[in-house]
């Protein structure tokens, strides 16, 4: 998806160096220590956390804006292992993404139920295949019918924000798997913009949850107490 196949990571006396997919874009994966790419991970919980903690301690990431974790659906050893090891660091929060129908839903619901029990906060959700735009005539159909109000009905029931729906696109398909940038090859697709207005309200949602927690601990250093 980011043309990084084939890449290798390397040692240095600072730790492991990450991967550039671009100048300001620094990847690490399991896939890049792989003998190839159709090798299996079989890996219990005890190697796969300890995986985790090396990306996490040992890589020389440098002066980071945003350290982006994918995790996969549900609740599993990898999602405890990020929460507890960046515990110390602080989270700003998790986004959810999700798609229009209930059984997507179903599992959602139990990750909101997962970061809440955990004091993960809650940045928003975004809803994926959120309609099939034709790359001819440019018309957005329902692919996935939203049979219980989608991502949009689940927000107001949880309290949450929807950052945004995002159309299914070919184009953008196509693009990850010849690993060129969706952004500078189809700008004017109303999934880019889609993608990049939601984007937007994630740094938001990232710099106003930074603002409270530096109000925080001036308000404690104070002897203030809520």
């Amino acid at each position: 998806m980011l043309g990084l196949a084939g890449e290798q990571v390397h040692q240095s006396g600072s730790g492991w160096s990450p991967v550039y997919a671009d100048e300001n874009l620094a990847v690490m994966s399991v896939g890049f220590l792989l003998n190839s790419p159709d090798d299996a991970v079989i890996w219990r919980g005890p190697k796969k956390n300890t995986m985790i903690k090396n990306f996490l301690r040992d890589v020389d990431w440098g002066d980071l804006e945003y350290l982006v974790v994918d995790t996969p659906p549900g609740t599993s050893d990898e999602h405890l292992s990020v929460v507890t090891y960046l515990a110390k660091a602080g989270i700003d929060g998790a986004v959810i993404v999700t798609t229009p129908q209930e059984i997507s839903l179903q599992d959602v619901r139990k990750e909101i139920s997962f970061c809440r029990k955990v004091n993960v906060p809650i940045l928003g959700v975004v809803e994926n295949m959120a309609g099939f735009v034709c790359p001819k005539c440019k018309v957005e159909s329902a692919i996935f019918p939203p049979s219980t109000g989608g991502a949009e009905k689940m927000c107001q029931d949880l309290n949450l924000t929807l950052l945004g729906r995002i159309p299914l696109d070919p184009l953008i398909g196509r693009c990850c798997d010849e690993g060129k940038n969706f952004l500078d090859e189809i700008p004017q697709s109303r999934a880019t913009q889609a993608l990049i207005a939601a984007a937007d309200k994630i740094k938001e949602a990232c710099e106003l949850a930074k603002r409270g927690t530096e109000e925080n601990t001036h308000s404690h250093s104070n002897g203030v107490h809520y």
